[in-house]
């Protein structure tokens, strides 16, 4: 796995506020994709790629609510 972090700043956060925060990416290039964002406010955002072409989202407000919790596959009808 490599993994990278990237700083940003001013960008919405699933609150509605702007501001900094840190990204980290992972990916194994064999179709394991990791996305993991972190507010300054205290949201985050997961998203993760599965090497069977599936996706799960996660986004949690600062709060603890869960705003998305979603998992979707390619091989599901």
């Amino acid at each position: 796995m490599v993994g990278n972090t990237i700083d940003f700043t001013e960008e919405r956060a699933p609150c509605g506020r702007f501001v900094d925060g840190m990204r980290y990416q992972e990916d194994d290039d064999a179709g394991l994709f990791v996305d993991r964002v972190a507010y300054a406010c205290g949201c985050r955002r997961i998203r993760r790629e599965f090497h069977d072409g599936s996706v799960r989202v996660k986004v949690v407000r600062h709060d603890g609510t869960v705003l998305q919790d979603e998992h979707s596959a390619e091989h599901e009808a």
